[in-house]
């Protein structure tokens, strides 16, 4: 027969580990900003999936917000051509959200502990210019103004794959990563981002697509998801990484 003190040891890390789930993550409400629908002029639908997958398997409420505005184009998917008629970004956004989303002018801060965004070339094109101006980018307004009211509340603020840019404009000197600064052999193929954020006065921290870097002083955590060709279980893992320390940073 297995002696208590065997026992002891892993039944006290299992009920450390249960508190912190009940108290930290089962109540926790999250927002998560979508920017369309499609990798290549919207959400990355696989990294958003991960995202509230991650978020439910915490136990966490989630509700799902997106700007009520026009895309800044619409690309075919099997070209990676635009293409016409133009789409509404919320309205497209609600194909991930099962119908569940929000004008984000309608997000408020005080409502909820933290706010993720998901990557995809939308966080590019309609939740900044980015992917026009670079460096010169603009972060609209609805946006700037949850990223400025999550870091003024000092509530944590998760972004994956490109959306990192937005907080390395909006939040002076704060740390982010997109993975590595090299391409590597096409491993990273958009490695020059790490750059264009040092150049905008965030710090780029080098990380692999299954970690993330935490912004203490901040609250902002960051993994690099799809900026990496890899395995779409590598991206989820690391997604799962960057949930994990946002929860564990609300209070």
């Amino acid at each position: 027969m297995m002696s208590s003190k065997i026992l002891k040891g892993p039944v006290l890390a299992l009920q450390r580990q249960l508190a912190f789930h009940t108290s930290t993550q089962q109540n926790s409400k999250v927002a998560v900003v979508l920017s369309g629908c499609g990798v290549y002029d919207g959400t990355e639908i696989h990294e958003a999936s991960a995202v509230l997958v991650h978020l439910s398997r915490s136990g966490s409420d989630v509700d799902m917000f997106a700007p009520d505005i026009q895309q800044m184009h619409v690309v075919n998917h099997t070209k990676g051509e635009p293409m016409e008629p133009n789409r509404n970004v919320l309205e497209e956004s609600a194909r991930i959200a099962r119908g569940k989303v929000s004008a984000l002018s309608d997000l408020e801060p005080k409502n909820y502990d933290a706010v993720i965004f998901p990557g995809g070339f939308g966080a590019a094109k309609n939740l900044s210019t980015f992917a026009v101006d670079g460096t010169d980018m603009k972060v609209y307004p609805d946006v700037e103004k949850t990223l400025k009211g999550f870091h003024a509340s000092n509530k944590p603020i998760g972004l994956c794959c490109i959306s990192p840019v937005l907080a390395a404009r909006v939040i002076n000197g704060c740390e982010v990563t997109v993975g590595s600064d090299q391409d590597e052999g096409g491993k990273w193929p958009y490695a020059g981002t790490a750059s264009a954020i040092q150049s905008m006065g965030a710090k780029h921290i080098k990380k692999n697509v299954t970690e993330c870097h935490v912004d203490s002083k901040n609250k902002i955590v960051t993994t690099p998801a799809y900026m990496c060709d890899t395995g779409l279980h590598h991206i989820f893992d690391g997604i799962g990484i960057m949930v994990k320390n946002v929860l564990s940073l609300i209070k």
